[in-house]
Order: structure tokens, then sequence, then C-alpha cells
């Protein structure tokens, strides 16, 4: 009896053993997995092979069995002879079409993905291949999109054609990005424009008075600081407020106006904006149609690679950003800061 009961006891031992072993090595392991997968990385995908997948299956769904067989076949062969042919086949390849998407938050923190994958095509670009951006942002900071509109401004200094679609909206910090491209495209419905500066913020002042509570801001520079949220703002903080508006206001419309002058850039810079029919008729955009029509239409001439910036973020970066991401959403409904567009 006491043997056997050793027994156990050492064969429990054994298995503890071996089971803290195997999931101490597969922590580790996983670990290390995470730390590759963790990596910043460049995602290419070729667009074309997925518009073929796609249309091989219907093809294939309508067919009978037999039609199936001789379809399959064909394509076999039609493979075969490309593979034969390969020095023939490359001596005559396409032309490029690199493909960027860019939903653009209020901060413009996408611009960080943008300035990478604009450097990766700048890398291998030919005079000959093509960029289009499918745009989609209602603005945000002047610097965050100001910044992506340089980006896109290096494609156009090195020659390489800029098409942007915008398929929902791209007004006041948006538009300054799509302004930058050679050609744009808007859906018939999009909105578009919106070029003006708006400042808004509360003043809490009489507030804390009433709670007699005090708020001292000492500076070095007499508008250092205009209004405030908590201090006394006087008419002399108002007037400079406004002409730091105005300033931005008419670099906004100069860059606009540089990028496009067959705009008449007094009658639309009033803050307004347009559907996509009535943008072309005022020449914000070139033509109505959907980023989906574009790309199709450019199959057959072109290689479609879709270039995307992968960031990967902890699951704590993850939680923390969709915090404070919620927050400034709420925030943003109620306030507009200054130098948003």
């Amino acid at each position: 009896m006491n043997l056997l009961l050793n027994y156990g006891l050492f064969l429990a031992k054994i298995i503890t053993f071996f089971t803290i072993s195997l999931s101490a090595i597969v922590f580790f392991y996983m670990l290390i997995k995470r730390k590759k997968n963790n990596r910043n990385k460049l995602k290419i995908t070729v667009l074309q092979d997925n518009y073929q997948d796609v249309k091989k299956n219907m093809l294939l769904s309508k067919m009978t069995n037999f039609e199936k067989k001789e379809w399959l076949s064909r394509e076999k062969t039609k493979h075969k002879k490309i593979a034969k042919h390969t020095k023939e086949y490359f001596q005559h390849q396409k032309k490029t079409l690199y493909v960027l998407d860019f939903k653009g938050g209020v901060y413009a923190n996408e611009v960080m993905g943008l300035r990478e994958e604009i450097s990766a095509i700048l890398s291998v670009a030919n005079q000959n291949d093509e960029v289009l951006l499918r745009l989609e942002s209602s603005g945000g900071v002047i610097h965050g999109y100001g910044l992506a509109a340089s980006q896109l401004n290096r494609l156009r200094k090195k020659g390489i054609r800029l098409t942007i679609s915008v398929d929902k909206i791209a007004a006041s910090g948006g538009y300054m990005m799509a302004c930058v491209a050679d050609y744009i495209i808007s859906a018939p419905f999009a909105i578009i424009g919106s070029i003006g500066v708006v400042g808004q913020i509360p003043n809490f002042n009489k507030l804390l008075k009433k709670c007699n509570i005090d708020i001292e801001l000492h500076t070095a520079g007499n508008y250092k600081r205009t209004l405030t949220m908590l201090g006394h703002n006087t008419d002399s903080t108002r007037k400079k407020f406004c002409e730091e508006l105005n300033t931005i206001h008419h670099l906004f419309k100069n860059f606009i106006k540089e990028m496009r002058p067959c705009l008449d850039i007094e009658s639309v810079s009033s803050g307004e904006h347009w559907l996509g029919t009535m943008a072309l008729k005022k020449k914000l955009v070139d033509e109505i149609g959907t980023s989906d029509d574009f790309l199709i239409s450019k199959m057959e001439e072109y290689n479609l690679l879709r270039i995307q910036y992968i960031c990967n973020k902890t699951m704590l970066e993850r939680f923390t950003y969709s915090i404070v991401d919620s927050f400034s959403k709420i925030a943003l409904k109620l306030f507009f800061y200054k130098n948003f567009l």
C-alpha cells in the first residue's frame, strides 16, 4: 500500500514538473512571437488578384460541372504559356498603381503611417507609375494636416501622378490634403470644401469668481496666451486671437490656390462645404465617381498594389487609445479649439 502511495506521489511530482516546464516554454515562445509580431511593417496586397478571385468565383458559380472543367482547363493552359514566356512577360510588364488609404482623425496621427508608405513608394516608383489615395477626413488640427499635405506633395515634386478619391468626405484639413492631387475624384454625395478656420473656447472665469476662486496667469510676452478657459479675457486678447485665425485662413487659402490655380479661391473659402456634384461645378474636384470604378478601370493597364503601414500596438496601448479617443470625440462635440481647420 505504501509502495503504491509513494509511486502515486512520485508520478504526481513528475507530471507537475513537466506541466510547469511546458507552460514556461509555451509562455516564452508566445512572448518572443508577440515581440516579433509587434514590429511595425509594410503590408503589400496585390489588389487585382483579389478582384480576379472574386470574378473567378462568380463565374464558376454560374457554370455546370462540365463547363467548370472546360474553363479551368483553359485557364491552366493559359498560365502555362505565361510561365513559358516569363522573360517576354517581364519585358512587357505593366505600370504600377500604388493604392493608399487615409482615414484621418482630428489630430491626423495617421500621417505617421502615410509618411512611411510614401517613402516606400518613392524608393521604387518609376516615372510612369501612379498613386491613388482613398481619402476620408473631416479635418482637424492645422499642423497635423499641414504635415499630411506636405507628405503628399513629395509625390508631386517627384513627378509621380497622384489621384485622390473621396468617397465620403474631404473637408477642411481633408481638403487641404486633396488639393495636392493632380486629379480629384468625388462621389456624388461626398462632402467637399469647408475652407475655413474655427476657434471656440469656453470661459469659466465668472463661475470661478462666484465660488471665490482666483486664477493667476503669468506670461513673459503680451501674447504668450490669448484667450483662456479660466482667466479673464480682454478685448486686446480677443483681437489677437482673431488676427491669428485670419492669418491661418490666409495661409490656408494661398496653399490651395497654389495647388489648384483653376479655383476662384475667394468664392470657395467662406468655410462652406458642398456635395460632390456641386463641388465639381466650382472646380473643387475634377470628376464624379468612386474609387472602385477608378481601380477597375486601371486593372488592364496597371498592377494594383495596396500599401499599408501596419503599426502594431500592445493591448494596453490599444485600450488607452480607445479611452482617449472616446473622450476626445466627446470634448470636440462640445468645444472647437483654435488652429482647428
